[in-house]
């Protein structure tokens, strides 16, 4: 029998897994079983081992990208944010390069970028404001990340308030830039009521700009009790005046727009920000979003709508201020019924002045809509126009070949379906070369390498250029042991059947058809048995959908109630039963898609699972009790203790062994193999969240067991080939992933060491050995010690 010494010196088991045999396997779990192991601190220390990462390419974005912002002095040299995902470099072939892939847990808010600038004068730095809520879903204070090396590496500097790259109004800006003639000096327009912000150390020390005269006086809900909508929304967009001073000193000119509405909102500095004052004659009926210098023509080009956007607005203007007369135009494009959204992305062409474009903020039917004109906003011609309704003519040819899941990829005559894009806020024209544009939306990149056409023959080509930005939330993975190898659950973007991990998906799930899949189960006995479920409108759609082919088509359940979305689904070892926990209706369950029914004996909100092997037995948690059904979840009676847990995370099953079970929870994992009779908890993390199961590291042995997990005092990605008895660390410096507690992990059944991490913002990873485990120390057996990461 194994016992407890062994596991002390267990990193051997680590170097050298082929010695994990089926009757260790064995004689382990008798010992977890009768409670014979004894955690000890030296058996957490974990080693490590190196892993190749890569994006599973969906290759559309999946998610919203608030701005792409070209530099100004170096030719080809763009960035793009995003609101939960980071920030992206543009490559030479169109692709981009994620730049903040090394965030770990401690700070998984700098994925939220609210704003960004590129030096215009060292063009090598770049700083982005971070930070991803205002409210108290993030703890923490902002941070300008500061750049010498063109986002390689970063440095850190804090902020005294927080910052939200994913609060409303987050298209606005730029908030942050950079003075063109004295690049030490910058500023960045702050929410919740801080105001302006100035460092004259390339950011790394800021103080607040006290005489400022406005901090901004709109929230779009002020009522709201989460904090979200009713956070002022505070400084739009700073802008420098190019044109005023001399290199060498500061910037007199400054231009700064403030979300007031009904009040002053534009305001000028021309004596390098030592006095403010707000233009006279300008309109105050919305909220201004862009500020974009055409520094030829001496103008200042406003986009504004009446919400702070990405996903309100019904009414808003464009107008410029000539710089030399002082004199306010109005130049919307549109006007009375035809003037329905706000606006929000525009650009100035630096080669053709007096060409400009904007975009509408949210139209949401029939489609997104984008103007352009030559004489500088005299007039405008847009991207489509109606002929006979429904008919529309767009004056364009799409192509989504990069990500051919967006589609469809023809271009469409008849209204209703959003092509173009929608939450375009960023739109941005190549300083260097009027042909190249960049714009974002709610969903990916769209642009192209012709943009002149457009005032010739009125015809441009759209490509999805968001090659290499991943940057989906993902809700849940599975990876069955026949069919493909991943199937996910996305938000916004419903989910795929992964039949390549690097070329993108030619469709996302169908019939029904959901934004969000918030979770999704195979059936242990026949794994091409496949339920998932979603967080829409039940009255109107059912939100459960089965397949009996690997999610290739789909049937919604008869029997899914109209008043039940979200949560997590469970399906039975042969396919036959749903037991859904749903966000807002307790636990129900079905079979043979009969109407759902109520499951009174288990807490509303807890965690489920079903047996892989018997169909019958079901699984769940909640806070210290364990839950075992073994009449098809029609009820359920309390087992054994989860110790001292109060928020079980994730119940996975061995998928050859009946009631062979492991629960991660806010004190550790814990292990059964006796259906849940009783518990130990594994040794080495001390809280877990994402728990799966993999491939065994040799024929016979347990499956390998991946988490996302704190050990030794270490938040990381381990993977154990010993039921938990040691552990190596999987991720690096450069995977940090981010939020482990949003994250979720599938084991893939067929490929030894294969892991897929979901992220919340950065897609979908997966992960194969390339290295040899590297032990962190021996404790009492070698005398070594330490973490080795």
């Amino acid at each position: 029998m194994l016992l407890s010494r062994t596991y002390i010196c267990a990193s051997h088991f680590v170097s050298q897994p082929a010695l994990v045999t089926s009757r260790t396997y064995i004689a382990m779990r008798k010992d977890l079983l009768v409670g014979l192991i004894v955690a000890s601190p030296l058996a957490a220390l974990a080693a490590s081992q190196a892993y190749t990462w890569q994006n599973v390419k969906i290759g559309g974005g999946g998610g919203f990208v608030p701005d792409v912002v070209f530099n100004p002095s170096e030719k080809g040299l763009t960035y793009a944010r995003t609101d939960i995902g980071g920030a992206y470099k543009l490559n030479a072939d169109d692709s981009w390069t994620p730049l903040l892939d090394w965030v770990d847990n401690a700070r998984w808010d700098y994925w939220g970028v609210d704003a960004l600038a590129t030096d215009p004068v060292d063009t090598s730095r770049l700083y982005l404001a971070v930070g991803m809520y205002t409210n108290y879903y993030d703890p923490n204070n902002g941070t300008i990340l500061i750049s010498t090396d063109y986002g390689s590496t970063f440095t850190a500097s804090p902020l005294p308030f927080k910052v939200g790259g994913n609060m409303p109004s987050r298209g606005m800006g730029e908030r942050l830039a950079v003075d063109p003639h004295s690049n030490n000096i910058l500023y960045f327009g702050a929410r919740s009521g801080h105001g302006l912000w100035k460092s004259t150390d390339y950011g790394a020390t800021w103080a607040n700009v006290t005489d400022f005269p406005s901090v901004g006086t709109y929230a779009p809900d002020p009522s709201d009790p989460t904090g979200i909508e009713s956070d002022l929304t505070g400084i739009a967009f700073v802008t420098f005046d190019s044109t005023s001073g001399t290199s060498g000193a500061a910037t007199p000119r400054i231009f700064v727009g403030v979300a007031n509405e009904g009040s002053d909102n534009i305001f000028i500095s021309d004596d390098a920000g030592a006095t403010w004052a707000a233009i006279p004659g300008q309109n105050n009926t919305y909220l201004p979003h862009k500020g974009v210098l055409s520094p030829d023509e001496g103008v200042l080009y406003i986009s504004e709508s009446n919400g702070s956007g990405p996903y309100d607005g019904t009414l808003g203007a464009v107008w410029k201020y000539n710089i030399t007369s002082g004199v306010w135009t109005d130049i919307t494009p549109v006007s009375g019924s035809n003037l329905y959204f706000g606006f929000g992305g525009l650009s100035v062409d630096l080669q053709k002045p007096g060409t400009l474009m904007v975009a509408a903020l949210n139209s949401w039917y029939p489609d997104g809509q984008i103007f352009r004109s030559n004489d500088s906003g005299a007039t405008w011609s847009p991207l489509w126009a109606y002929g006979d309704y429904p008919a529309i003519n767009k004056y364009y040819t799409y192509s989504d070949s990069l990500a051919p899941w967006i589609g469809p990829d023809y271009t469409i005559t008849t209204a209703g379906t959003l092509q173009i894009g929608w939450m375009m806020e960023g739109l941005s024209i190549d300083p260097f070369d009027s042909d190249h544009w960049l714009y974002g939306t709610g969903e990916t990149i769209y642009g192209g390498h012709d943009l002149t056409k457009w005032d010739t023959i009125h015809n441009v080509t759209i490509d999805s250029l968001a090659n290499g930005v991943e940057e989906t939330s993902v809700q849940g993975l599975i990876s069955p042991p026949t069919g493909a190898h991943l199937l996910s659950a996305l938000g916004d973007i419903e989910g795929f059947v992964h039949t390549s991990l690097t070329t993108p998906p030619l469709a996302s799930y169908m019939n029904p058809s959901w934004s969000t899949t918030a979770d999704l189960d195979f059936a242990g006995n026949v794994p091409s048995s496949i339920v998932r479920i979603g967080t829409g409108d039940a009255s109107t759609t059912p939100q459960v959908a089965l397949s009996t082919d690997g999610g290739a088509t789909w049937t919604p359940d008869a029997g899914a109630p109209t008043d039940a979305s979200g949560g997590h689904v469970s399906l039975s070892a042969n396919g036959n039963t749903v037991l859904w926990a749903t966000s807002g209706s307790g636990v129900i369950v079905s079979t043979d898609m009969a109407n759902f029914s109520t499951v009174s004996s288990l807490p509303s909100g807890a965690v489920i699972a079903s047996d892989k092997k018997n169909d019958t037995v079901f699984y769940a948690a909640s806070g210290d009790t364990f839950y075992v059904s073994t009449n098809s979840g029609a009820t359920f009676v309390a087992a054994g203790s989860l110790g001292a847990s109060t928020a079980p995370v994730k119940i996975v099953v061995n998928p050859n062994v009946t009631g062979d079970i492991f629960v991660s929870t806010d004190k550790g994992i814990f292990t059964s193999t006796n259906l849940g009779a009783s518990f130990t908890a594994l040794p080495g993390p001390t809280e877990a969240w994402a728990i799966a199961l993999g491939a065994p590291a040799t024929s016979g042995a347990p499956p390998s067991l991946f988490a996302a997990a704190t050990i030794n005092g270490v938040v990381g990605y381990y993977r154990s080939d010993n039921v938990g008895q040691t552990w190596v660390q999987i991720n690096d410096v450069a995977h940090g992933f981010a939020n482990a507690a949003s994250n979720v992990i599938s084991g893939d059944p067929r490929l030894y060491g294969r892991v897929y991490i979901g992220t919340n913002g950065r897609g979908i990873w997966y992960g194969d050995i390339s290295g040899t485990a590297i032990a962190a120390g021996y404790g009492q057996c070698g005398g070594k010690t330490g973490q080795a990461r």
